[in-house]
């Protein structure tokens, strides 16, 4: 029997697996492994930072989608890979083999380190998995600040996760502690924000982030001594590769970017081992793609239809990613900005729509107790 190995929980192999439930592979064991059983929607986590959702709500249920399509659900981390052993090497130290491995474990963000006691308390936006419990930490702590004390929230990057992370956590502060003075401020390298989105959208985020009480400042080089004071830190800046990605003494050889993401081809193969597939914010495709959530949802069906390619069924596919898609920013206000190419929009007809295409897509990946196939089956790790 041949092993197909998922690691990570991410958009794409939630199509993965939802396709293997509907139509499985004989003869192929599925495997995914994931530090959590549930597993946040990146679209969804502006509106959770403001208390919109719960944690809950805004979250894959990999366990059951798993065990809908006869999956093993393996809890862990990928710390490494042996690609002439073709094995995974966990955390935990456990080894995972494989016939075929696809890669969905998104990127990571290094943050500065408190090691003078001064620095600011800091959410990193990323890695998702690690950010319930932070900000879980963070709220807790928000909590404990006296009533009346002026309170100043900064995010690190001019992109979408700064801009609505930003406005989702302060007004969150704000209804925890409507005593504290809160205001905001974001910080980012380039000149300008929201790069690539339309101008008026870039205008009304500007209006939205001055209605709430945020200063901007632009052009801000060098390490975290270049920072304004504050009392909370959003670290938001670009993706990074994990750590095992720029290793050559972990990554097993596998062709990567100059900055440790894992190079594939047009069909989401890693161009060095055929047998390794990529996809979402740990890859680079054949020409750069901006890290967001779209092109990882939109790769999941190619991803699902090459795998099953892969082992024998059917021809392979290319993915074509789109030149252009609708984005739709949360400003935490019971409003939304929209923009598609050169159009934009805002208003709170737009933070509905938002909410419904967020719900809908979720919904693709519900399981019913009536659709599972067998009970998860999670294991901490497998060391065969």
């Amino acid at each position: 029997m041949k092993r197909l190995l998922l690691i990570g929980a991410g958009h794409a192999h939630a199509q993965v697996l939802r396709d293997w439930w509907q139509r499985p592979v004989r003869g192929v064991e599925l495997v995914l492994v994931s530090p959590a059983a549930l597993a946040p929607y990146s679209g969804m986590v502006p509106g959770w930072l403001a208390g919109t959702y719960r944690y809950e709500d805004i979250c894959i249920d990999f366990a059951a989608l798993a065990a809908a399509a006869g999956a093993r659900l393996v809890l862990g981390e990928m710390v490494g890979l042996d690609t002439p052993a073709r094995q995974v090497l966990l955390a935990s130290g456990e080894t995972l083999p494989y016939d075929l491995l696809s890669l969905n474990t998104g990127s990571t963000l290094t943050p500065p380190d408190d090691q003078t006691g001064n620095t600011p308390a800091v959410l990193s936006l990323r890695p998702l998995g690690r950010l319930q419990k932070a900000w879980e930490q963070q709220l807790a702590a928000i909590t404990a600040w006296p009533v009346d004390r002026a309170v100043t929230i900064t995010a690190v990057g001019g992109g979408a996760a700064g801009f609505e992370s930003l406005l989702a956590v302060m007004a969150h502060v704000r209804k925890l502690q409507p005593g504290c003075a809160v205001q905001g401020q974001l910080v980012t390298r380039a000149n300008s924000l929201l790069s690539g989105l339309a101008p008026g959208a870039v205008r009304a985020a500007q209006n939205a982030l001055a209605q709430a009480g945020v200063s901007v400042r632009y052009g801000v080089l060098g390490g975290e001594d270049a920072l304004p004071q504050s009392d909370l830190l959003l670290w938001a800046t670009g993706a990074q590769a994990h750590a095992w990605q720029s290793d050559p003494h972990r990554n097993g050889g596998l062709a990567v970017s100059e900055t440790g993401f894992i190079a594939i081809d047009e069909q989401l193969r890693s161009v060095s081992h055929p047998e390794v597939y990529a996809v979402g914010d740990c890859a680079h495709w054949v020409k750069p793609l901006p890290k967001a959530g779209v092109y990882a949802v939109r790769m999941g069906p190619v991803l699902s239809h090459n795998l099953r390619a892969a082992l024998c069924q059917g021809t392979a596919m290319a993915y074509q990613p789109q030149h252009r898609f609708l984005a739709l920013l949360a400003t935490a206000d019971g409003r939304a900005i929209g923009a598609w190419d050169r159009w934009s929009a805002q208003g709170r007809w737009l933070w509905r729509w938002k909410d419904r295409i967020d719900r809908g897509f979720l919904n693709r990946f519900r399981v019913t107790a009536h659709s599972q196939r067998s009970e998860p089956s999670i294991q901490p790790g497998d060391p065969s």
